[in-house]
C-alpha cells in the first residue's frame, strides 16, 4: 500500500482532457476511477508497454483505451490519449 506522499500526479495533455470531456457520462464514470488509481500504481495488472512508442503504456478497459507516460523522477503519470479502441491508435 502506497503511502500519501508516494501518490503519483496524474495530468492530461489538452488533447487527452478534450477526449475525455467529450466521450459519454456513462463512460467517463467507468474510466475515471481507473485513471485515478494510476496515482497509487501507474503500473497495475493489465498494463501494457507500447512496443511503436516506447515510452507509452496502455490500460484498457472494455472497448476503450488511455495512452500515457510515467515518469518515476517527478511521480507524474501524463495521460495523452483516451478513446474508442477503434480510434486510439490512429
Amino acid at each position: 500500500m502506497n503511502e500519501k506522499g508516494n501518490e503519483y500526479k496524474i495530468e492530461f495533455v489538452s488533447s487527452a482532457a478534450k477526449e475525455f470531456r467529450n466521450l459519454s457520462l456513462a463512460v467517463r464514470q467507468h474510466l475515471e476511477p481507473i485513471i485515478n488509481k494510476l496515482s497509487l500504481n501507474p503500473r497495475p495488472f493489465g498494463v501494457k508497454k507500447l512496443e511503436a512508442k516506447f515510452e507509452f503504456f496502455r490500460i484498457r478497459s472494455g472497448a476503450y483505451r488511455i495512452i500515457f507516460k510515467i515518469n518515476d523522477t517527478d511521480r507524474k503519470v501524463l495521460i495523452t490519449r483516451i478513446g474508442h479502441r477503434k480510434d486510439i491508435y490512429k
